[in-house]
């Protein structure tokens, strides 16, 4: 038995993914929205928002943070995929919630000798985060539509979904 591999999570996966049928659903989301959720896999977006496949372009990352890579990516879906709103999506139970940036890049400098260029997006305030990724988004030149970006927070413990009301107007 040496040198067999056994099966991953990966390979079943990939064998359920084999029998996938093909897609007649355009590229460009129906409803014209963008989700920046965090990555956290207790959060079933489609289910919690009511939505189904082909309506929304979600982006996934650590703590739903409008970091570099969620702006590439609402840059792509705005100027390329007809996308005019954002919602921002937290939660409640986030990894990244009361976080130490400045200990985590140091545990990961202690492992591996490298000093992440990155920080992790550790916050205090949920609410305060929320604000702060909408007020980011709305600050992206990158993006024409800034107008209609909105934030919200998913209660995992309670259940439900309330709208945080960013503090700075639109512009």
């Amino acid at each position: 038995m040496s040198g067999e591999r056994r099966p991953s999570v990966v390979d079943a996966l990939l064998f359920h993914g084999s029998r996938n049928p093909p897609s007649a659903l355009d590229n460009r989301p129906s409803l014209h929205l963008a989700v920046v959720a965090c990555m956290d896999a207790r959060l079933d977006l489609f289910s919690i928002l009511g939505l189904g496949n082909g309506q929304v372009h979600v982006i996934r990352n650590a703590g739903g943070l409008v970091d570099d890579a969620a702006l590439r990516s609402l840059a792509v879906s705005q100027r390329m995929l007809g996308t005019r709103e954002v919602l921002i999506l937290q939660h409640t139970e986030c990894g990244l919630h009361g976080l130490d940036d400045h200990a985590f890049a140091e545990a990961i400098a202690a492992d591996t000798g490298h000093v992440p260029e990155w920080r992790a997006g550790g916050f205090v305030d949920l609410e305060d985060s929320v604000r702060a990724q909408i007020r980011r988004a709305r600050m992206a030149p990158e993006l024409p539509h800034r107008d209609a970006i909105r934030g919200a927070i998913v209660d995992l413990t309670n259940g439900g979904v309330h709208e945080v009301v960013e503090d700075t107007p639109p512009r």
